[in-house]
């Protein structure tokens, strides 16, 4: 087994050395460890639109990366350490999570922490989760990576993720909002991800002595960094590989009553429809027809908002006020 230490804390590159290990490594068992700065990672097959608070998120440049792996959305932190086990697919039942979160239990449990796993694939403590896990098989090969929740912000984690559940309507799987907890509270105080890492991979050695570290070369991390670029930074992996869905959003402005349905399919409009008690000057459904085939994503919104007259469609509005109708 490789364990590998990540050199980074950027969430785009780790959610690709992902990737480019389960690639560039087809038999090797790999245990990987990386912090990421504030970051929202979504599930592969949800909707990252339907899973954020988009304003905020943008406000406090959080990071937004579709992972591999199915699940639900979950929030990192420089408080959250993260695991990733590569092994061979066959050698352990896909369906069973509990194979490689027990290294992680048995470290918590010698420290005194009643961590267990309940569930599916969720770690709790007292009944609040502090660790998400996923899998995925691609090559012959199998990942399960998890989230260990140590000492990272809960209100930012809050706030991030909060999105009023009227606005879509869609056919991914939303995550389910959990009650979850900091891991701090029953370790040490001085407790740092640093030292969680250590104690893990004390564990994996234990129970693999011939576990060997690995350190990425330069041609790993560009290779990684290729990756990154191409495609985990890319809108049309994070928010364009979204499935199907509606959204429906309706404000209230000085110039009447506004009220917005779009049919979105892998983030390009596909239908648009607006409603409301505004008055203009020029047909709306010429304004709709302007939506079909642009992404829904704020920028390209804003773009078309700039270049039209706003005026003719909705009556004295500006740029900002319709802006809202999008988000």
């Amino acid at each position: 087994m490789l364990l590998i230490d990540s050199p980074s804390t950027n969430a785009y590159f780790n959610i690709a050395s992902e990737e480019y290990l389960l690639t560039h490594f087809p038999t090797e068992d790999i245990f990987l460890l990386y912090v990421n700065a504030p970051s929202i990672i979504v599930g592969k097959f949800q909707n990252t639109l339907a899973e954020i608070n988009l304003d905020y998120v943008r406000e406090k440049e959080i990071k937004v990366v579709r992972r591999m792996s199915g699940g639900g959305t979950v929030y990192h932190d420089l408080g959250n350490l993260n695991f990733s086990f590569h092994t061979l697919l066959g050698q352990n039942d896909f369906g069973d999570f509990s194979v490689f979160t027990k290294p992680v239990l048995t470290m918590l449990n010698k420290l005194g922490v009643p961590a267990e796993l309940k569930g599916r694939n969720d770690l709790l403590v007292d009944g609040k989760k502090f660790s998400g896990n996923a899998k995925l098989a691609r090559h012959g090969k199998m990942i399960q990576h998890g989230t260990i929740l140590l000492d990272s912000e809960m209100e930012v984690l809050a706030d991030a993720l909060k999105v009023n559940p009227l606005k879509f309507i869609d056919k991914a799987i939303k995550s389910t909002r959990s009650r979850v907890t900091n891991l701090i509270d029953y370790l040490p105080a001085e407790t740092t991800t640093e030292q969680l890492k250590d104690w893990l991979r004390e564990e994996i050695l234990e129970n693999n002595p011939q576990a060997e570290k690995y350190t990425l070369t330069p041609e790993d991390i560009a290779g990684i960094e290729k990756l990154q670029k191409e495609k985990y930074e890319t809108w049309d992996w994070n928010f364009g590989f979204s499935p199907q869905y509606n959204f429906q959003k309706a404000i209230k402005i000085p110039a009447g009553f506004i009220e917005i349905h779009l049919d979105v399919v892998h983030g390009i409009i596909e239908k648009a429809k607006i409603f409301g008690d505004f008055f203009a000057s020029h047909p709306i459904e010429d304004f709709e027809s302007q939506l079909i085939g642009k992404k829904h994503e704020i920028s390209e919104i804003e773009n078309l908002l700039k270049s039209v007259d706003l005026t003719a469609y909705f009556g004295k509005v500006t740029v900002e006020e319709i802006r809202e109708l999008f988000v």
